[in-house]
């Protein structure tokens, strides 16, 4: 069951996206205010006990940036950075609540969308006429408008694919770096365990050489004892035994 925290964040997201899709003025300061307010809870929505699972508030983070973005675009001077901008905006993929067939998210995007080509049509249009000094009036001036702003919306995809192809290939360099870092951890681990059975076998010859040679070191002892005690008894026998010879 949502917490209290939770319900009231979802009240006040569904709040900003019904603010969102409407044409915006006075309300823009209010919607700005709003979705710091669900910053903040979204930061306390993490830290609650009761906290949602990790899929939920990864959809609540997206939904609060989706906002954010939009906000961003809306203060961009340029109708053709606006445009730019809301090409990258990702909005939420589930619906804020339950009687949603359609994610509010995604409804703002394509009115934001549809909003900016009608604002880059009107800003080219007195672009046009003012160059030409003409009234782009009728069939021919509508085609030719309508191309333009084709040339400008595959513009707008090709900026966009190259980006996608330029953050594709960052995240596959990025993921064999790290492969390349996690196979030079892994054989840093083995030659250091290596190192540490070769330390541990060093260490049990050491002392087991040590040892022979305290017992070779005894028994040579042992043996010139022996050998000079031998020597000293032969003489005495043999003083004992040849008296004349002294």
């Amino acid at each position: 069951m949502a917490s209290r925290l939770e319900i009231n964040f979802i009240r006040l997201l569904s709040r900003c996206e019904s603010i969102a899709s409407e044409k915006r003025g006075e309300t823009e300061w209010r919607l700005e205010k709003y979705v710091g307010a669900l910053e903040e809870m979204l930061v306390a929505l993490r830290k609650s006990l009761s906290k949602p699972t990790p899929e939920v508030l990864t959809e609540y983070t997206r939904k609060v940036d989706f906002l954010k973005g939009l906000l961003d675009a809306e203060k961009l001077s340029s109708t053709t950075e606006k445009a730019l901008a809301n090409q990258f905006l990702a909005p939420g993929r589930t619906p804020t609540i339950a009687n949603e067939r359609m994610p509010a998210s995604k409804t703002v995007h394509m009115q934001t969308k549809a909003r900016c080509t009608g604002e880059m049509r009107d800003e080219l249009l007195g672009t046009v006429g003012k160059t030409w000094g003409l009234s782009l009036d009728g069939r021919q001036s509508a085609a030719e408008l309508d191309a333009i702003l084709q040339h400008q919306h595959n513009l707008q995809e090709k900026i966009a694919e190259d980006m996608l192809n330029l953050a594709r290939n960052l995240k596959n360099n990025t993921l064999a770096a790290q492969n390349i870092i996690k196979q030079d951890n892994q054989t840093l681990s083995q030659s250091m365990r290596q190192a540490d059975l070769n330390f541990e076998k060093l260490k049990t010859e050491s002392e087991r050489l040590e040892q022979h040679t305290k017992k070779s070191v005894n028994w040579v002892l042992w043996l010139m004892l022996i050998l000079v005690s031998f020597i000293f008894i032969s003489m005495i026998l043999f003083i004992r035994l040849f008296p004349r010879l002294r």
